[in-house]
């Protein structure tokens, strides 16, 4: 488990413009130029079986007109057959997949192309165990992180990274108990700025608290690195047996304080509902919560039986409950075509 629940149950091109981020529209319109591309080409005139043109353009995936249906599944996207299952029993494919990389782990081109092949961004939890983020932010990890985004450059395909998550929380060795804030805020922005001096610009930077619930006095705020350094807002919260059981309760009061001060669109980064006799009513409040709020680009679903058993097919009336819900046209959509 990536979150408390578990706590609960137990100088290349691309230093163009030195006062704009490379990563922001401006940035992203000047390395194409370099590169001799037409910035105002789109990037949906590709499709999947064609190698698009470098640098893929990823401002189209960052507020799409419909909500990414995403999930985490057991030895997925190295194998797809878990994500087959699980759309197979959901009655939709997804169009995001989530897995995780330990810090040293090189880039995982062929499990990204995997994804992509089927129809769906990868999303990246990328946790940096065995390094300080003192560490990562003096540099002593460049020459890792340069290798890891010239392969992401070179792959030249969209990627959703999250780095450090949860890192408000105490449970992690990059959270509360061992890393301060403005040492978070300091990393993060040095992983950024490597990948940005490399010209991997096919990052989609994702920025993932989570819940306050377990840890409110952690205000997150102090945590933030700043609009020119993310991309999307990814929210971390279950639906657990005891705690919030609502959208509003369980999402709501953390999307509020980050409101406070960005207006980056939200993604639940990882959320399930515990098996039970509430599950389906969960599997509703989900659908229906994040359908209801504009600023909420979709979820990922994480489809484990770990530690407690968060599949949709846990129980026949949580699968036909997520079955009858994912119909909704609102989620889903060809990323290759946003």
């Amino acid at each position: 488990m990536k979150t408390v629940i578990r706590m609960l149950l137990v100088a290349t091109a691309l230093a163009v413009l030195s006062a704009c981020s490379t990563f922001s529209d401006t940035g992203r319109d000047e390395y194409a130029r370099s590169q001799g591309k037409d910035p105002a080409a789109s990037a949906d005139e590709a499709s999947p079986s064609e190698k698009p043109e470098p640098p893929y353009d990823v401002r189209p995936l960052l507020k799409p007109a419909k909500k990414y249906f995403g999930v985490a599944a057991d030895g997925a996207p190295a194998k797809m057959t878990a994500i087959e299952s699980f759309a197979k029993s959901a009655g939709k494919k997804p169009n995001l997949v989530e897995f995780y990389s330990a810090w040293g782990d090189r880039y995982e081109s062929r499990l990204v192309q995997n994804s992509w092949d089927y129809g769906a961004l990868s999303f990246i939890a990328w946790e940096p165990f065995k390094v300080s983020l003192k560490e990562i932010a003096a540099g002593k990890e460049d020459a890792y992180l340069r290798d890891y985004a010239s392969s992401v450059k070179e792959l030249n395909l969209p990627v959703a990274i999250s780095f450090a998550h949860e890192m408000n929380g105490f449970w992690y060795e990059w959270g509360t108990k061992k890393a301060t804030a403005k040492e978070f805020v300091a990393a993060w922005k040095h992983v950024h700025d490597v990948f940005d001096e490399v010209g991997a610009t096919q990052v989609i930077w994702v920025w993932s608290p989570n819940i306050i619930t377990p840890m409110p006095k952690v205000k997150l705020e102090p945590y933030w690195p700043g609009d020119g350094y993310v991309d999307w807002v990814g929210v971390i919260g279950y639906y657990a047996a005891t705690g919030p059981s609502t959208y509003a309760t369980l999402f709501e009061p953390t999307m509020a304080q980050i409101r406070g001060f960005t207006k980056k669109p939200f993604i639940i980064a990882e959320t399930a509902a515990q098996a039970g006799e509430r599950k389906p009513t969960d599997i509703k409040d989900l659908f229906r919560g994040t359908a209801q709020r504009d600023d909420v680009i979709g979820f990922v679903w994480f489809n484990f039986d770990k530690e407690t058993d968060w599949r949709i097919e846990s129980g026949p009336l949580s699968k036909k409950t997520f079955r009858e819900q994912s119909v909704n046209g609102a989620f889903g959509f060809d990323v290759a075509k946003p």
